[in-house]
């Protein structure tokens, strides 16, 4: 269960990574299509007038998409802001009883984003809901990759109660001892 789970975070954070760099291929396409236009002028040529539709819209579905897929990946890296003063001042039980809590509350609030986005999501579908930009996109697909993104932060938060709760040992904890963090480090 655990080589699954390490698996569906580890490809989320690569579909992050994908949008990314799509992000950037779509942006250089676009630099570089004006670029081509201004030397074609300049030479005396008529512009050939490339260009990304609705590039500004696609880009934010992307990056909305990046942003989402990283959730599950960075709770597990301890890539989060975390206020882990509390945590360190308390005794030892006391602060895995505050850790258990924070992630049961982490979990709720996920889920019911995840469910919130959800019915967003399914409502686009069956309304037929479309960008307004030139390239009308669907906007179900952008919803669903952010409700599956939610959906694996919520799963990835339960990962994580479930171990604070047998072992009290997180993986976010014990990234943030690997890097020094609960010593004091930064």
């Amino acid at each position: 269960m655990r080589r699954m789970l390490d698996l569906i975070y580890a490809g989320s954070l690569v579909a992050s990574a994908v949008s990314l760099v799509t992000i950037a291929v779509l942006v250089f396409a676009q630099i570089s299509g004006r670029i081509l236009d201004r030397v074609v002028i300049a030479t005396g040529g008529e512009a050939i007038g490339f260009q990304v539709p609705s590039l500004a819209e696609i880009g934010g579905f992307l990056f909305v998409g990046a942003a989402f897929l990283a959730l599950p990946a960075t709770l597990r890296a301890a890539g989060h802001v975390r206020v882990t003063m509390l945590a360190q001042a308390l005794p030892e039980m006391a602060a895995r009883i505050v850790t258990v809590i924070v992630l049961a509350a982490g979990l709720a609030l996920a889920l019911f984003a995840a469910w919130h986005s959800g019915v967003q999501t399914q409502d686009s579908w069956a309304f037929n809901s479309v960008s307004f930009g030139m390239v009308r996109i669907p906007l179900w697909i952008p919803q669903g990759v952010m409700t599956l993104g939610l959906g694996l932060f919520a799963l990835a938060l339960a990962d994580e109660l479930v171990a604070a709760i047998r072992t009290g040992q997180p993986a976010f904890r014990k990234a943030e001892a690997a890097r020094g963090i609960d010593d004091g480090g930064h």
